[in-house]
């Protein structure tokens, strides 16, 4: 959907699995999963400001955005090895440990951007070519974004505070504190100034993040598959609260074992003894039925 942004993409296509298979990564993969998805918003905001300048015809924004955005490149490559087609989130967490470094990288690149933000603004939000070429050009006011499902900096920008951080909280977002930049007139200079309020913002969220790393495992429990000889399935998830339940799995065809040696993988997997497990073993011999029990 965003050929610069496949860390984000890569977050929303984990955690729709993630809510279909009932899972939480661990709160430090969260954490990393949030500093990385925003230093990825400041990133495409920049290459989104250096080419908007250069359509309008100012030329040096590029190079100064280009300047920050390779900064913001490099610890991608150091995290995961790629620039741009990044791969660091994995179902359930993250595929890789933070390297040594890594925090401090991401508190001099806070500190870095800030200032270079001023210095964006002060070459075009009040420079009169910038706002003749900008200001009531292209307008969308609340009710036509609406009608039309826009979303994001443009939806903002015409007066509706609606942000998904806010309003349906995702990987930790509700802990940090932060603003949702808006404005009223919906014009080309509105979601400009919406875009650059949001990197300020993205960086406000980073500087949080990084000092609330916990210690901890990157991963959490996906589970385990256990199918029925006639080709009905049974997923064992487990919650990081510690919930176990069971979903139906897809239909294949697998040799059968004893409901015995079902029921003891079931308590192994749960993480009980052979006394307190007995209920969720009565929930698969129901949902199973007359089966016998195998091991997918």
């Amino acid at each position: 959907m965003d050929y610069v942004a496949a860390i984000s993409n890569g977050l929303g296509y984990c955690l729709a699995v993630e809510k279909l298979l009932n899972v939480e990564a661990p709160p430090r993969a969260q954490a990393v999963r949030v500093i990385l998805t925003e230093l990825n918003r400041i990133a495409s905001h920049l290459l989104w400001l250096g080419t908007h300048a250069l359509d309008i015809g100012a030329v040096t924004p590029l190079f100064y955005c280009l300047r920050e955005r390779e900064e913001a490149l490099k610890i991608f490559e150091k995290y995961c090895g790629a620039r741009l087609t990044t791969h660091a989130f994995r179902i359930g967490g993250l595929l890789y440990e933070t390297y040594d470094g890594f925090e401090q990288e991401i508190r001099d690149f806070c500190a870095m951007f800030a200032p270079h933000v001023d210095e964006y603004e002060e070459l075009l939000t009040n420079n009169r070519i910038w706002k003749g070429r900008l200001v009531d050009v292209g307008i969308l006011n609340a009710d036509e974004c609406k009608e039309y499902g826009v979303t994001g900096p443009v939806l903002r920008a015409a007066g509706v505070k609606w942000d998904l951080r806010k309003a349906q909280p995702y990987s930790g977002y509700e802990k940090y504190d932060f603003e949702i930049p808006t404005r009223q007139n919906g014009d080309t200079y509105d979601r400009y100034i919406v875009r650059m309020e949001e990197m300020r913002q993205a960086a406000r969220i980073m500087q949080q993040a990084v000092e609330a790393i916990p210690e901890g495992p990157i991963m959490g429990k996906v589970g385990k598959v256990i199918k029925a000889a006639g080709g009905r399935g049974l997923r064992l998830h487990r919650s990081t609260e510690g919930r176990v339940g069971i979903l139906r799995g897809e239909r294949r065809q697998h040799a059968a074992v004893s409901r015995a040696r079902a029921a003891a993988l079931v308590r192994e997997f749960a993480g009980t003894g052979p006394d307190d497990s007995g209920g969720l073993v009565a929930d698969v011999v129901a949902v199973v039925g007359t089966l016998d029990i195998c091991v997918g």
